[in-house]
């Protein structure tokens, strides 16, 4: 998007967690790969959003999501990490597994 900058970058597997299951799934369809999970700056909106790409020829989009004010985010056991949010009655929660220290 125009005016948007990567402002940090990282590989690891995206995973969703499924609420009616309790339990972590990966993101996307087809086998389970690393994606290239990237943090967007638009300094315009003063607005941040995480976008994760499959690192495969087809690069599908596993995650395009906002960060907003009051996410919750921490490490998990097994250089895991994740993150939740809820906004207007509707909860939201992902997480990256292998990842190198996101830095933010």
């Amino acid at each position: 998007m125009l005016g948007e900058t990567v402002i940090c970058s990282s590989r690891a597997t995206v995973m969703l967690y499924d609420d009616g299951n309790k339990r972590w799934l990966p993101a996307g369809t087809g086998p389970q790969a690393f994606s290239r999970v990237q943090i967007y700056h638009n300094p315009t909106a003063n607005s941040f959003r995480v976008v994760g790409r499959k690192m495969q020829p087809d690069q599908q989009v596993v995650i395009n999501c906002a960060i907003v004010r009051g996410v919750n985010w921490g490490p998990r056991p097994g250089r895991s990490y994740c993150w939740s949010q809820t906004q207007e009655s509707q909860q939201a929660g992902g997480g990256l597994r292998g990842a190198h220290s996101p830095q933010s």
